[in-house]
């Protein structure tokens, strides 16, 4: 029996103001669930179902005699990316290493779980069979698979029934070239066996235990005193115990909600995190350093998970080709699903600083209220370039309960909305967007030279020229050393560099883009007419300086001289009329991949519903399609506790059947400072609101007062069996 999940209307509300609590957490559970069924189901239909069918009987068998161990499987970090990458992108499919022979390692688990006898043909990679929840066989040579026994004996009182807790599991790895029986207690290290360390941390009753799932050598090494296990337990109870004491609706969310954690290469500075869009409550990140981190980055990447999961069950925008939008966290342009990713997930960060800025002391509050401020400020930007988004009725309504907590929270984290402060905040934020529009915005060349021309005529500006921003590709690294150093400045800064010295160091030197930076700050905090268009039309003001400034020095010396180019007064200038045309600085472009993409079936648009002084949300002329990722993955620095960077640098090399990849990381958690040390970052395309699990049928949704209809399946009693039964 297949049926729609209800989404009442108090949980999506609750959840788009940035909790839900535990009940909307074990829903959003529940339907991942469903959708992980339905993902299997078109998997065992497909051409790799062959490949996968003697593991899903297994795993149907294992969830008639004890329906957890199954669910425990399912729900765990490895199935969902298993079940996507099966179907997205199986490379290896019919050269005898299809991925649908890698279920066969998930289901084991099951069986030892519910103490199950099972025979069943595991892949083996260079030597290692990777055992995702148990651990990892290694040194088993040239053998390309094995055939993993798991055998149940009667305890002392001779009953073989698991749930009188006397039955005895034992596991055999045959090979070629022998046998390897694996220790009694599989937690333990033996011969050849790294078992998969398990975290456990408990505080007032709130209990997380978490798998430390990692079976590569590249990773960090985890026998070591500074990031082995026993350390991550130590720094995970500190962690625990800081969120359960101070953030305690948010601790019953993470309790209901994570299921493990995989370890991440440490980036050069600071710490790396993501989160997979398939793998609901996994968080990918390298070793925090300090309990306040990992408690950071818990909220953070567990906002995305929400979020993914939410969107499998209701459509927030409409698909098909669209823009690329700035994003004040992120060195890259974002689709709109990336963008609603990391306005969502800063939401835990707000929550976060809050806490910390009214705790802290000395040094440590002023840094807290930076971090706050700059928080703020970054989610505030978010919501007003979703003036982009083509939002249904439902991400309309996401938005607006999203901006009423933000509101709500202003005034509120001890020093957060000190002037001095708040200018400092929008001078960075100014000058990032300056530099960032430079680097992705092209400046259209007709329109530029009949601007040119108006500007030598004395004219009106007139309409300004269509924008275009580029699409990332490759490594996208951050504004780099010069802006960092720059912006770092200026939260000991009284003032900006006044307009007017700016404007002549821009005459100076047009191609350095931290002049246009300091000069888009100045501008914006002196009032400066034109002011908006030099931080969100940066592009567009240089090309014009450059091409009057190349006519003036073209010009016979007998002939009468034009205007003198000012950068000032030429934004002045085509502020007359910027106005009339894109309010935001950031209008839609074509997006030529999304065009590509197959997109469900749009429900009408209407205009969404106001955000109050945080912008308008209007619906744009064009938006992606698809995208199987959604994420901000991030790069924290060493002496911050905030901010991100793009997905890729959170980048798992984990080859454990199912592991999550570069390319499954969606937007996370908190990075650098704006212009900090560039951390390259791989350029991916993540974003919520996207494709539909097999079979399903997204719901219209409704208004306040009705329940969310959703088209997540919710097979009665046993799942496993009807999804098999009935796909």
């Amino acid at each position: 029996m297949i049926g729609p999940y209800v989404l009442p209307d108090e949980v999506f509300d609750a959840l788009a103001a940035g909790e839900g609590g535990r009940p909307a957490v074990l829903l959003l559970r529940r339907a991942r669930r469903s959708r992980n069924l339905l993902l299997l189901r078109r998997a065992l239909d497909g051409p790799c179902g062959g490949a996968a069918e003697a593991a899903a009987g297994l795993l149907a068998g294992v969830e008639r005699v004890s329906p957890e161990a199954a669910r425990s499987v399912i729900d765990g970090p490895a199935f969902g990316t298993w079940a996507a990458r099966t179907l997205r992108d199986c490379p290896a499919h019919g050269r005898g290493g299809c991925a649908g022979r890698d279920l066969a390692a998930l289901t084991v688990l099951a069986a030892v779980r519910a103490a199950h006898p099972a025979r069943i043909t595991v892949p083996v990679r260079e030597g290692r069979l990777a055992l995702p929840g148990l651990g990892t066989v290694t040194g088993l040579g040239e053998a390309p698979e094995a055939l993993v026994v798991v055998e149940t004996t009667a305890g002392p009182e001779g009953s073989p029934d698991p749930s009188a807790g006397n039955c005895r599991v034992r596991v055999r790895v045959l090979t070629a070239a022998g046998e390897r029986v694996l220790p009694r207690d599989p937690s333990r290290p033996g011969h050849g066996w790294q078992p998969v360390a398990v975290l456990d941390a408990r505080h007032r009753g709130l209990a997380l235990r978490l798998p430390l799932e990692t079976a590569v050598p590249e990773l960090p090494a985890l026998d070591t005193a500074s990031a082995g296990p026993a350390a991550w337990r130590e720094l995970l109870r500190q962690a625990w115990e800081l969120l359960v004491e101070n953030h305690p609706r948010r601790a019953e969310e993470l309790a209901a909600g994570l299921n493990g954690i995989v370890p991440l290469p440490a980036p050069a500075r600071g710490v790396a995190s993501a989160t997979s869009r398939h793998a609901f409550g996994t968080v990918l990140t390298s070793w925090p350093a300090d309990p306040e981190r990992l408690a950071l980055t818990l909220l953070h990447e567990f906002q995305h998970s929400k979020l993914s999961a939410l969107t499998d069950l209701v459509t927030l925008f409409e698909p098909g080709g669209g823009p690329r939008l700035y994003a004040p966290w992120r060195p890259d342009p974002r689709p709109p699903g990336g963008l609603l990713q990391g306005i969502y997930a800063h939401l835990g960060d707000l929550a976060f600083w809050q806490d910390r800025s009214g705790r802290r002391h000395g040094p440590a509050r002023a840094d807290a209220a930076w971090r706050l401020a700059q928080t703020r400020a970054h989610v505030e930007r978010g919501l007003t370039e979703a003036a982009h988004v083509r939002l249904t009725d439902l991400g309309a309504r996401f938005l607006e309960r999203l901006a009423r907590t933000v509101r709500d929270a202003e005034g509120d984290g001890g020093g957060s909305g000190d002037e001095r402060l708040a200018r400092a905040v929008a001078r960075v934020q100014a000058g990032d967007e300056a530099v960032w529009r430079l680097r992705w915005a092209a400046a259209d060349d007709a329109g530029t030279d009949r601007l040119a021309a108006l500007w030598r005529s004395g004219r009106p500006a007139g309409p300004l020229p269509a924008q275009d921003v580029r699409a990332a590709t490759g490594a996208v690294a951050g504004p780099g050393p010069e802006f960092g150093r720059w912006a770092a400045r200026q939260r000991g800064a009284e003032r900006a560099r006044p307009a007017r010295e700016a404007a002549d160091a821009v005459l100076a030197a047009p191609h350095r883009a931290q002049g246009w930076a300091e000069l888009a700050a100045a501008a914006a905090e002196e009032g400066r007419p034109g002011a908006d268009l030099l931080r969100t039309r940066t592009e567009l003001v240089r090309h014009l300086l450059l091409r009057l400034t190349a006519y003036r020095t073209a010009t016979p010396p007998d002939t009468p001289s034009p205007r003198r180019p000012d950068p000032l007064a030429l934004a002045a200038w085509l502020a007359d009329t910027a106005a009339d045309t894109d309010p935001a600085g950031a209008g839609p472009t074509t997006d030529e991949e999304g065009a590509a993409r197959g997109t469900p079936q749009a429900r009408p648009t209407r205009p969404a519903r106001g955000l109050g002084r945080l912008g308008r949300v209007e619906p744009a002329e064009s938006d992606p399609g698809p995208e199987p990722l959604v994420g901000d993955g991030f790069t924290t620095p060493a002496e911050s506790g905030s901010g991100e960077v793009a997905e890729g640098s959170a980048r798992s090399t984990g080859s454990w059947p199912g592991a999550p990849r570069a390319e499954d990381a969606v937007e996370s958690g908190p990075g650098p400072e704006p212009g900090s040390a560039a951390e390259p970052v791989a350029s991916v395309e993540p974003g919520p609101g996207e494709g539909r699990a097999a079979g399903a049928q997204r719901g219209d949704g409704g208004g306040p007062g009705q329940n969310t209809g959703v088209s997540m399946s919710q097979n009665a009693r046993s799942p496993l069996a009807k999804t098999s039964a009935t796909g």
